[in-house]
């Protein structure tokens, strides 16, 4: 049951980062690499805030959020000022990105021992709202301290899908998903399609700085390498999510892509659990990922000819 609830909070902490994929990848029709570097680099502020400054965990994760945003913010600028290829854009914001964190940093890992974050908070909630670091779950013994994380992260989570849900309606909200689908007739309107995608990329990576900044707060420790191939996580989890969900409404395409990052953390601790060799954890992902992109085409054919052949 503890590895189950690690599992379920570490994907609804990684729903974030596939919130941010969705808008990049859905809207702007980009598979933003960005985020490999952005992710670390929420983190990475973070980390330094926590351990070397003392800022409180909610001040740090809102600089994380920052960062990323920043971060988001320069690949927009590349792709629409200087008109460089989104996915060029993004391998450049990511490159320069590892040694910023290495900088930001000043070393390659950053442990948290001793520093006051959201894990150490939960460990205080848990033991007053339960009463014991350990706490029965229907019939396990569980901690509470991770117990209280995982509702925690459901609650920040849940709020800020809902937050994003209501900013996609509004009228900046509609006015950036229709420079996606169609920015010729937002450019007829008097729309600046450039700016749009420049916020739109800021939103993205902010979420998926935020989402750095909480993960090294669970992990109690930040790594330079830890946003490595993070952007087939997010991709992977919105498809799964669209595949699960059918994506009819914004609403749900957001529901199931926070479903699709739950769900494929618990199959990743499956594979991990029936003995996976985490060296080929990247490998398998790339894998799954390939094979959801293909199926849904695939079956799409195999329907349509047997719909011939019934004829």
């Amino acid at each position: 049951m503890t590895l189950l609830i690690g599992a379920l909070t570490l994907g609804i902490i990684l729903a974030l980062l596939a919130l941010g994929v969705y808008i990049s990848y859905r809207i702007f029709d980009i598979a933003d690499i960005t985020v490999d570097g952005s992710l670390t680099f929420g983190a990475a502020v973070a980390s330094v805030l926590l351990v070397k400054h003392g800022v409180h965990p909610l001040w740090a994760s809102g600089a994380g959020f920052a960062a990323g945003a920043v971060a988001g913010s320069v690949s927009g600028i590349l792709q629409t000022r200087f008109r460089i290829n989104p996915l060029l854009a993004g391998i450049l914001v990511m490159t320069a990105l590892y040694s910023v964190n290495l900088h930001v940093m000043g070393r390659s890992n950053i442990p948290f021992l001793g520093t006051v974050t959201l894990s150490t908070y939960c460990e205080q909630w848990g033991a007053k709202v339960f009463g014991a670091p350990e706490t029965d779950l229907w019939g396990w013994t569980v901690s509470s301290a991770d117990l209280t994380m995982l509702i925690l992260m459901m609650a920040l989570v849940g709020l800020i899908a809902v937050a994003l849900w209501a900013f996609l309606r509004t009228d900046i909200g509609t006015a950036m998903r229709a420079s996606g689908d169609n920015p010729q007739i937002v450019r007829a309107l008097g729309g600046n399609v450039e700016n749009y995608r420049i916020f739109g990329l800021a939103v993205s990576n902010g979420l998926v700085g935020l989402a750095g900044a909480l993960w090294a707060q669970y992990q109690n420790f930040a790594d330079v390498q830890m946003g490595i191939g993070m952007v087939v996580w997010g991709l992977a989890s919105v498809i799964i999510g669209e595949a699960l969900t059918g994506a009819s409404s914004v609403g749900v395409a957001i529901v199931g892509t926070i479903i699709g990052s739950i769900l494929f953390r618990q199959l990743v601790g499956i594979a991990l659990s029936f003995g996976l060799n985490p060296n080929d954890l990247k490998l398998v992902t790339a894998a799954f990922v390939f094979a959801a992109l293909i199926l849904p085409d695939m079956m799409g054919k195999l329907s349509a000819r047997k719909a011939q052949g019934a004829a």
